[in-house]
């Protein structure tokens, strides 16, 4: 693959990253336990405008980890075009995740985890901080968010 075309600018860039959390279906999620052990599993997700919502069993590595831990790096699965946001985790039951949130879910994919016979934990998870860029190029003005707000 052949670098063409200017860098884009850290507009476009935040407008880009804006576009792919609405479009995406799949993001990784990397979390680790308390002894350090990493965990990196591919998670259906939902863009809010304001926070990334994850949904998985709260009995499994992710579930723990995101509930115990609370901090998260997602990663939307893309390495020309990368988009890593870090973020703090705030964990849901079916019970107590908000209506829109889980709704969302079935707009998106056809499913309700509230419907599954297995229990399933919702996560908001807030962003602190945001990087994008394709290739080296762009690494100069990778970071678009820092401490929750919005650089550009």
């Amino acid at each position: 693959m052949r670098i063409a075309g200017p860098p884009r600018g850290p507009e476009q860039r935040r407008r880009d990253v804006l576009a792919r959390l609405e479009r995406e279906s799949d993001i990784w999620v990397a979390s680790a336990d308390a002894g350090g052990l990493p965990c990196l599993v591919p998670l259906w997700f939902v863009w809010d405008g304001l926070a990334v919502w994850l949904c998985t069993r709260p009995t499994n590595p992710t579930g723990r980890n995101l509930r115990d831990g609370r901090r998260t790096r997602l990663a939307l699965p893309d390495s020309r075009d990368v988009v890593l946001v870090d973020g703090e985790a705030t964990a849901f039951t079916a019970e107590d995740v908000p209506a829109a949130a889980a709704d969302a879910f079935g707009t998106k994919y056809g499913w309700d985890p509230r419907e599954e016979r297995a229990p399933y934990a919702f996560f908001r998870v807030r962003p602190l901080a945001v990087q994008a860029w394709h290739e080296v190029r762009e690494l100069p003005q990778r970071h678009l968010m820092r401490d929750g707000a919005w650089l550009v």
